[in-house]
């Protein structure tokens, strides 16, 4: 499976983006995806996570009420709405999948797209 993310770019503070991960071959809905990211100098951190069929999501409490996760499998994408965004949400974002629904860690997801640069000033 290959992942393609794409979306990312300048924004001002209290502005929104949506982020997509788009997928390759016919196997993205048996898997859950999870959303990460990256700031620099720091270590990829969990963002928000949703489970195959899309019925079960969570969040990280930084971003809980202001992003949203959801996917579509017919169209292999799930997508990072993302809201009334802060400075420190700055960093590139990176869309994978795991096997296993309900992790957090970035051990336990087993592919991953390359990454889009969300940057968020005035």
């Amino acid at each position: 499976v290959q992942l393609q993310a794409s979306g990312g770019g300048l924004v001002q503070p209290g502005g929104s983006l949506r982020l997509s991960c788009a997928a390759s071959g016919r196997t993205f809905s048996t898997y859950a995806l999870g959303w990460f990211r990256q700031a620099p100098g720091k270590e990829r951190e969990f963002v928000a996570a949703i489970s195959r069929g899309g019925s079960s999501t969570y969040y990280t409490d930084s971003v809980q009420g202001r992003f949203t996760i959801f996917r579509d499998n017919a169209k292999n994408t799930a997508y990072l709405q993302m809201n009334s965004l802060k400075p420190e949400d700055t960093a590139i974002y990176y869309c994978a999948l795991a096997t296993a629904w309900g992790s957090s860690s970035r051990h336990d997801y087993d592919y991953w797209g390359q990454g889009t640069q969300v940057t968020v000033s005035s």
